[in-house]
């Protein structure tokens, strides 16, 4: 068994500045499922909120991230991360990140649902430049061990343990190159891995984003939170040899039109913010227009703009384009909805503590309460960055504590598989129902369609899971299976049409905004 102050689940933006701020002053381990430049905040292109100019306000970032989430937001949590933005953003400038500047100083962007211009970004790629700052120092950080092309299978508790407290001392980790299962102890476990996108046929999350830590900690005994609300981007390149490219938030909010075939207009028949409203409301009326018309696309037109704006704001969509024969500043942008962004998650509190003592959570896994029923543009960085700070300040003012000898990894009872295409299969029909049955808009027949079919590949799956050993595939389809029961479950629990839950049977608002909270049993 290897024994550290704290275990760190995930590659991204949270788990990053996590290790960073708890290097030096306790053992910090780092696992990822494939390299630590690949997760989700890298492909965040707009950038991050928070409040940096004299015109903004406290207030009116709250106002915009309510307004955007239809008020199922935390009041404490919203709070909590926008007071603390600036300081936040501060944090990333001294780690050397090289935001875009203007003759003012730093250049803030718009995006839709935000009433100021208030998103510091690096050009048209700011994820992949704090990553790339900081993924640099993690490497070269002595106190920072980093295991690369390691998943983790699950968390190890007291409940396992046979310990009246059901707490977590740290988790089984695959290592996909040799097959061998590791016991990782520790005091402190940080889940930082991400969403669940990959449930979907179509998303712009990368291939590692699975729910992994999602359904890890439900297993474990963990409520999880708001699983329905899925954030669909409105504008996912369309084109056979675009894998997931995002066309960012930024485009519309820099004055990009979404237009039909024909070159007309359709966002201001949908609402009075055209294209500046927030995404699930661009998502459906995307969705609506392309159903309605038989269409394979939409497009979003920056060609008005001119060469030299598109160069000097989108550098990178416009060179990625350009690879695909598209010259945005002539072309319009063939674009399509594509799941996003996982809303709900792990139930954690101000400090990013879970239900299970030792165990915290940190960015898209995590349900803080921020995002309500829609996370608005370039709030989900920032998240990350504010409740990763909140959970090491936790973790290190905790007092030493004893800890038990764990048991190894048991694969005395199983075999290995004899039909590896079982897992291939149930992983294409899981994404393919999800988005018939579970995608934009969702009626009571199709998710009760959906709920008869994920118990059938439930059953299939954790059948195979007892019989034969682990394999890295076999793992993240077991965690997407339930991340989807999961996403059903609160899908059907929801009795309204709030934020990006849109239902045609329940078309109308609840008088009360009240959170969808699952509970093991």
């Amino acid at each position: 068994m290897k024994h550290y102050d704290v275990l760190i689940i995930g590659s991204g933006l949270a788990g990053q500045s996590a290790a960073l701020r708890l290097a030096g002053r306790c053992r910090v381990l780092m696992i990822c499922k494939r390299t630590l430049e690949e997760s989700a905040s890298a492909r965040a292109q707009g950038g991050i909120a928070a409040v940096l100019d004299s015109q903004d306000s406290i207030a009116a970032h709250i106002r915009d991230t309510f307004i955007a989430g239809a008020h199922l937001n935390s009041d404490k949590a919203t709070r909590f991360v926008v007071e603390n933005g600036s300081r936040a953003i501060q944090w990333l400038i001294d780690q050397g990140v090289p935001f875009t500047k203007d003759e003012q100083g730093y250049h803030l962007t718009r995006e839709g649902g935000h009433s100021a211009r208030r998103i510091i970004h690096v050009a048209d790629a700011t994820g992949l430049a704090v990553q790339e700052t900081l993924t640099e120092k993690v490497r070269q950080h002595p106190d920072i061990a980093l295991l690369e092309n390691h998943i983790a299978i699950d968390l190890i508790t007291g409940k396992k343990l046979g310990e009246a407290q059901n707490r977590c001392y740290g988790a089984y980790v695959l290592n996909n190159a040799s097959g061998e299962v590791l016991t990782i102890g520790a005091t402190h476990t940080l889940i930082a891995s991400g969403g669940a996108g990959k449930v979907y046929l179509y998303t712009t999350n990368p291939d590692t984003s699975t729910g992994d830590g999602i359904a890890m900690a439900w297993r474990a005994g963990c409520r999880v939170a708001n699983m329905e609300i899925i954030q669909f981007h409105p504008t996912c390149l369309y084109h056979p040899k675009a894998k997931s490219f995002l066309i960012s938030e930024a485009v519309r909010g820099e004055g990009g039109l979404l237009k039909l075939p024909d070159g007309a207009r359709f966002m201001p028949a949908h609402d009075e913010r055209a294209e500046l409203a927030p995404r699930d409301v661009v998502a459906r009326a995307i969705d609506f227009e392309m159903k309605k018309r038989g269409l394979d696309c939409v497009f979003l037109d920056i060609s008005h703009k001119g060469e030299a704006f598109i160069q000097a704001h989108f550098p990178n969509i416009r060179a990625r384009c350009l690879e695909l024969g598209i010259n945005i500043a002539r072309d319009p942008i063939p674009v399509v909805p594509a799941a996003h962004y996982t809303c709900g998650g792990i139930v954690t509190d101000l400090k990013g503590r879970a239900d299970i003592p030792g165990l915290y959570a940190a960015g898209e896994a995590s349900c803080s309460g921020l995002h309500g029923a829609n996370r608005l543009a370039s709030n989900s960085l920032l998240e990350c960055l504010v409740f990763s700070e909140a959970a090491v300040a936790d973790i290190l003012a905790q007092p030493p504590r004893p800890f038990p000898a764990l048991p190894q990894w048991d694969e005395s009872r199983v075999t290995n598989a004899d039909e590896e295409v079982v897992i291939s299969h149930n992983w294409d029909e899981l994404r393919r129902f999800m988005w018939d049955y579970v995608g934009i808009v969702r009626t009571t027949k199709r998710l009760q369609r959906a709920s008869h079919r994920i118990h059938l590949l439930m059953r299939e799956i954790n059948e195979f899971y007892a019989n034969f050993r682990v394999t890295y595939d076999l793992i993240e389809l077991r965690n997407l299976v339930v991340t989807a029961d999961l996403i059903i479950r609160s899908a059907l629990k929801r009795k309204e049409s709030r934020g990006l839950h849109y239902s045609p049977d329940y078309p109308d608002l609840l008088p009360e905004p009240k959170n969808t909270v699952l509970r093991r049993r």
